[in-house]
């Protein structure tokens, strides 16, 4: 090839992230991304509520294995999505700064942030349940013990603005405590989510742990609230219209609900709140047998 000859650039063609794989939308169509300037930047898939329902069922799937497995293993996995997330770094600093039009430096800390949230909550999976379990007084022979479960599969619809930092740090919550999700991610800037499924497809993460739509939260999000085989949403990238529409449709089999909190700094501290708002606590009673004079003896 002599130098004068123009190179065609090679396009990325997104998909959605569903059970482990990446198919187009079952609808077949897309919309057009662009940047904070008006640029084209791609095609995007738009999920139709057909692509909603095959992702609940990869959810569905996947929870056993994903809720059934130690903390520690997920907390060994969610570490490993970080490290592959850092061998990428130079992307996800691109599609972010192209997403939400900040500059390359800027881009580049909201990155490192979203690693480091990674890191985080790999942390706390096999923590969490010491700060929200124990041993319970009881007046009897009896072990009363509190211990946390998942909720089941999560909807997430991801926050509007926060195109990755955002997004994690509504994703690794619910999946650190052994909940599996559906997201929808934001819809103006979806990019830097869709690439998100590429590297869980290649960190251990199981298929259907995460899966990730893009597209129309108004068109997915109401589908998704009735679904019956979804026991949680948050809220958090809703409107105030929407959020009333989904939370009044997951009243039908009684979802849990995170209503809209609105974030102006995703940066700040993450705390346990998202954790424990997808955790069911399992109370078990056990008796001790009988009790020597001393009250010592079991």
């Amino acid at each position: 090839m002599s130098e004068s000859t123009a190179r065609l650039n090679v396009f990325k063609t997104y998909k959605l992230y569903v059970g482990g794989k990446f198919p187009r939308s079952e609808s077949g169509r897309v919309y057009e991304v662009s940047d904070s300037k008006g640029n084209w930047l791609a095609n995007a898939p738009l999920s139709s509520r057909k692509d909603a329902r095959d992702a609940v069922v990869a959810a569905r799937k996947a929870f056993g294995g994903w809720s059934g497995a130690t903390a520690y293993n997920r907390g060994q996995i969610l570490y490993r999505i970080a490290e592959m997330l850092e061998g990428r770094r130079d992307q996800f600093v691109r599609e972010v700064g192209e997403a939400e039009g900040l500059s390359k430096s800027k881009a580049a800390a909201v990155v490192d942030a979203a690693i480091d949230r990674w890191v985080w909550y790999a942390g706390w999976t096999d923590k969490i349940a010491q700060v929200v379990g124990g041993a319970n007084p009881v007046a009897g022979p009896y072990f009363n013990l509190s211990t946390p479960e998942p909720t089941g599969v999560v909807t997430v619809i991801a926050p509007q603005a926060s195109s990755f930092l955002g997004l994690v740090s509504v994703i690794a919550p619910v999946i650190a405590t052994g909940n599996t999700a559906v997201v929808i991610a934001s819809e103006k800037a979806p990019l830097p989510a869709l690439s998100l499924g590429e590297v869980l497809a290649t960190s251990d993460l199981p298929g259907g742990v995460v899966n990730i739509l893009s597209g129309k939260a108004s068109k997915m999000g109401p589908h998704l609230a009735a679904h019956q085989d979804v026991n949680a949403i948050d809220l958090t990238g809703a409107d105030a219209a929407l959020a009333k529409e989904l939370e009044i449709a997951a009243a039908d089999n009684l979802k849990r609900v995170l209503r809209p909190q609105p974030v102006d700094d995703w940066t700040g501290d993450q705390g346990t709140a998202r954790m424990t708002a997808f955790l069911e606590t399992k109370t078990v009673w056990h008796p001790t047998g009988s009790l020597g004079a001393s009250g010592s003896s079991y």
